[in-house]
């Protein structure tokens, strides 16, 4: 039998301005010729511990790891904690391809209604308890605190009691920190590391990519439990990076450490960055419910997540019944349809990102990180004008 190829992902919109601080160090470091080691060197892990101690996670650089991007270090973890992984339905789309990769089962647990980034507590018992029957054996899940795909903070209670569970059954909680940094109203969303809650039985994973570095600078870190068992993990992780001979690229590290002291530049930079989103993502809450569509607002990051199933009969009377489908409508506004991420793709759920809204030109991204009111800058108003047309366009009963 003939299998059809799946369709290839819509290009990820362009990131935000290089900051020049950032820009220097790597220039100042572009002649450095020795190699990063795999892992991380001392500096760029000790670097990675005030990272870590600035939001409350007492580190020691023996008990981090570094590598080129989220995808490698988990890769690494999956490898190190061998068996199934759990994950979130919907979530991330970069958690799963490095699972499957490496052959091990993937199991997709709901989320509450209240919001994503992390299962259900009874879905995700429910679920480890079907994946033993089949003879398979969960040894991790991977859970977010800053969610994309839909821009939702779980409420620490909820948190602590999905982490209480995957601990009694003996999983690794990995706790994608990546967007913590990026909430839009700290004073209002209270966010709180599960390895606060539980230290010895969770992995912090963070993707520098999406605060603290330029989105084309691929780094991520990640701390381990202080504890043998946490040490095993990280010894065999570091394994997994070693035998991918791909670490870091020296220059980069060195701009990667410096990035991670969190100088003034980049501080303002993340503030204004989680402004910018804060208010971009509002507006298209704000455009996707008035349409008809179902929508938590979103409290951090630079995404939502929409679910269009209230308005399935008008859509599909325009031929769009599928996530699939309704990405390729919403193409302008690098759409993702709900399938990437983990969902039926049979259910009328999508992505949006507010970095669309800004399109191509650097010059505009650089303006609205400045702008007091971005929403007033001509083509940000235009894009979200022609979403609303659009949206009014297919939901509107076909004629005949």
């Amino acid at each position: 039998m003939q299998r059809t190829a799946p369709d290839p992902a819509p290009d990820p919109p362009v990131g935000l301005p290089v900051l020049p601080d950032l820009a220097a160090h790597l220039s100042a470091a572009a002649g450095r010729s020795e190699p990063e080691p795999p892992g991380g060197s001392p500096s760029l892990r000790t670097a990675a511990c005030g990272y870590w101690q600035r939001r409350g996670l007492d580190t020691t650089p023996g008990h981090t790891l570094a590598a080129p991007g989220g995808p490698a270090l988990l890769l690494a973890l999956y490898a190190a904690a061998e068996g199934a992984v759990v994950l979130p339905r919907p979530c991330s789309e970069w958690y799963a391809p490095p699972a499957r990769l490496l052959g091990r089962p993937v199991h997709l647990a709901p989320v509450p209604a209240e919001s994503g980034g992390m299962p259900d507590p009874f879905a995700l018992l429910e679920t480890v308890r079907r994946a033993r029957l089949r003879g398979e054996d969960p040894r991790v899940l991977v859970l977010s605190v800053a969610d994309d795909p839909t821009g939702t903070c779980p409420a620490p209670e909820q948190l602590h009691e999905v982490c209480e569970a995957a601990a009694g059954e003996g999983l690794w909680v990995v706790s994608d920190e990546s967007h913590r940094d990026l909430l839009h109203d700290p004073h209002d969303t209270v966010v709180l590391s599960p390895a606060e809650m539980l230290p010895d039985e969770v992995v912090v994973l963070t993707d520098l990519r999406a605060t603290l570095v330029p989105a084309s600078w691929p780094a991520a870190i990640a701390r381990f439990p202080d504890t043998e068992r946490g040490a095993a993990l990280r010894a065999a992780a570091l394994g997994t990076l070693a035998a991918l001979r791909t670490p870091l690229p020296g220059p980069l590290a060195c701009a990667v450490t410096h990035a991670l002291g969190e100088p003034d530049a980049v501080r303002t930079r993340t503030a204004a960055a989680a402004r910018l989103h804060a208010t971009l993502t509002a507006a298209l809450h704000g455009t996707l419910t008035a349409a008809g569509a179902v929508c938590r607002p979103p409290h951090s990051g630079s995404h939502l997540y929409a679910d269009l199933e209230p308005l399935r009969r008008a859509l599909v009377s325009h031929g769009i019944g599928q996530s699939a489908e309704l990405e390729r409508e919403l193409a302008p506004w690098s759409a993702r349809g709900g399938h990437r991420f983990g969902d039926d793709p049979r259910a009328l759920r999508v992505r949006l990102g507010s970095e669309a809204l800004l399109g191509a030109d650097r010059e505009l991204r650089g303006r609205a990180l400045e702008a007091s009111n971005p929403l007033e800058l001509p083509p940000v108003a235009d894009s979200l004008t022609a979403l609303s047309r659009a949206l009014a366009a297919l939901t509107a009963p076909a004629d005949g």
